[in-house]
């Protein structure tokens, strides 16, 4: 990979993280997604004690249609087989969403006798932390919220499966979605370097578009 796009890879893939120190919690909620070591990572963090019960929330995203079984279920298969307790996991498996898996899975801990005013340990892959803290803080504004994802940089974070193509064109969908969705009120207003603006440009203009929202002007166009 070219040095500059690497650089900007990584200016981005830093941006995405909102470095939490994680405290205990009373629940950890992951997000759905294609990357079952955001499971894998949410059982090491109930074995390390921060929380009694994992929430799995995820139906059929853009990435996992072609999947056997819904992000949660397929997850919370994940974290049993790491040895969580069944009666230590509930499912939400109907978002599509990352508006959904929240407003979906407060339902259904709410079913499960849980108040809104939470601590919640949320966890989703490294380059959604952003839009996940931005998402919980506008649509569960009661809850007190930390995130956090497998930690591991761009490089080691690219696998077969998940090829650095199809994640960089991910990242960058997620950073314009960070700029546009409070718009929209779907998440609250982040704080945006110019670093991480300066890199999103090198990479769209490097052809990285593929997951761009339609129809939206980017910020150098308005």
């Amino acid at each position: 990979m070219d040095k500059t796009i690497l650089e900007a890879v990584n200016d981005l893939w830093d941006y995405h993280h909102v470095n939490h120190q994680l405290e205990k919690s009373d629940i950890i909620f992951v997000l759905g997604s294609n990357d079952s070591r955001v499971a894998e990572y949410a059982a090491e963090l109930y074995f390390q004690g921060l929380a009694p019960l994992i929430i799995f929330s995820g139906g059929v995203g853009r990435f996992t249609g072609a999947w056997q079984k819904s992000e949660a279920e397929l997850f919370g298969d994940v974290a049993k087989s790491k040895g969580v307790p069944e009666n230590c996991i509930l499912l939400e498996n109907k978002s599509t969403n990352t508006g959904e898996n929240v407003r979906f899975s407060r339902e259904i801990l709410k079913e499960a006798g849980f108040g809104d005013h939470l601590k919640v340990l949320a966890i989703q892959k490294p380059y959604m932390e952003r839009r996940t803290l931005a998402t919980l803080e506008k649509q569960w504004p009661e809850a007190d919220i930390q995130v956090s994802s497998p930690p591991c940089k761009f490089e080691e974070y690219i696998t077969e499966s998940l090829p650095a193509d199809f994640v960089i064109n991910a990242m960058i969908g997620d950073f314009q979605r960070i700029l546009e969705y409070p718009k929209q009120g779907f998440s609250t207003e982040q704080p945006v370097t110019q670093e991480a603006l300066s890199a999103f440009k090198t990479l769209v203009e490097a052809g990285y578009d593929s997951q761009l929202l339609a129809n939206v002007p980017l910020p150098w166009e308005k």
